[in-house]
């Protein structure tokens, strides 16, 4: 997902009572609270038009992983500097997993489907992350099957999505590969995500970060290869746009709105950061349409109201689920 797309998980309780550090963790002030919240609302909701300009000048998977690359050249020293731990075999190989799952497949296929789907529709359809992980816990070995509230909102849920894309409709559809290959992105989004809490992994949150941003960021300038974008840049016909477009996914919506996501964790209920996903969808569609001459339709509006509805009764239920994407949850580099 931005900009990772955002992604949910299920938090321990040894993670909601304490910081990284094992202590804790201290009061934060509203204004603190205030600006992070804005950060990750207002941030990885903008993230999905950031996508959408950048890819009209500069191919998907090389912008994707020129931004998990700038990154992990930020965090990783900073993580290394921060801690005396160095990664094992094992840790570099849980890493390449996950930024194979998140960063490559996650936010790389969001990125590759922008080119044909509105933002606000994808950001719509990245919402499904909370579904599909929903879904995978309960099909997993030892997994638990949905409450009854919980099933209703999976169904209100892919039944948004079905009205949103109407395959039925031979005008104003959904393109049907965009979505599908945005569907399969939340999918192993979630897949990653569930994996990442049976991983070896460095115990600096920071560290997991930037080794799965490096190995997502190779992966991706792997797919641009298979993909012959290689043969598609040129670096002169890049604008201000979308060279902007690139710096504001790297610094905002990666740096910063994941920084912020990762300290709202420990500093508020998981419950109530979990809103981000159905808030950054409203946000997209907003600056879609404002700022992308992207239509809105009665039936958008509709589905749009049905999609949230569903997230909304995943997220709350009993069973304790966070919800997604540019692009996270605790342990990931939420890609957007």
């Amino acid at each position: 997902m931005p900009t990772v797309m955002p992604v949910p998980k299920i938090i321990p309780e040894s993670v909601k009572e304490r910081s990284p550090t094992g202590s804790a963790p201290s009061a934060a002030s509203r204004a603190q609270l205030a600006a992070a919240f804005a950060a990750v609302y207002i941030i990885w909701g903008s993230t999905y038009l950031a996508i959408r300009i950048g890819v009209t000048e500069i191919p998907p998977f090389f912008m994707a992983g020129t931004r998990y690359l700038i990154t992990s050249a930020i965090l990783y020293p900073l993580a290394r500097a921060r801690s005396a731990e160095r990664p094992t075999r094992q840790h570099w190989a849980a890493a390449f997993l996950l930024g194979a799952l998140l960063p490559a497949a996650g936010n790389g296929f969001l990125t590759w489907a922008e080119q044909t789907v509105p933002s606000g529709i994808a950001a719509l359809l990245v919402t499904t992350v909370s579904l599909w992980m929903v879904i995978l816990e309960w099909v997993r070995p030892g997994g638990r099957a949905p409450t009854a509230r919980t099933s209703v909102g999976l169904l209100l849920g892919f039944g948004g999505i079905l009205l949103l894309v109407a395959p039925w409709q031979s005008m104003g559809r959904v393109n049907l590969i965009g979505a599908g290959v945005l569907m399969t992105g939340s999918l192993c989004w979630a897949a990653g995500s569930i994996a990442s809490r049976h991983l070896k992994q460095p115990r600096i949150p920071l560290l997991r970060t930037a080794m799965q941003c490096l190995c997502g960021g190779i992966i991706l300038f792997a797919f641009g290869g298979l993909a012959g974008e290689v043969s598609r840049m040129q670096f002169g016909a890049i604008t201000h746009r979308g060279w902007l477009a690139l710096a504001y996914l790297t610094v905002f919506g990666s740096l910063i709105g994941y920084s912020a996501y990762s300290w709202l964790l420990h500093a508020a209920p998981p419950a109530r950061v979990a809103t981000y996903a159905y808030v950054n969808p409203v946000i997209a569609i907003l600056l879609g349409w404002m700022f992308a001459d992207e239509h809105l339709t009665p039936r958008m509006l509709v589905a749009t109201a049905v999609i949230i509805i569903g997230v909304i009764m995943v997220i709350a239920a009993p069973q304790r689920v966070t919800s997604p994407a540019e692009h996270l949850p605790e342990t990931e580099e939420a890609g957007l």
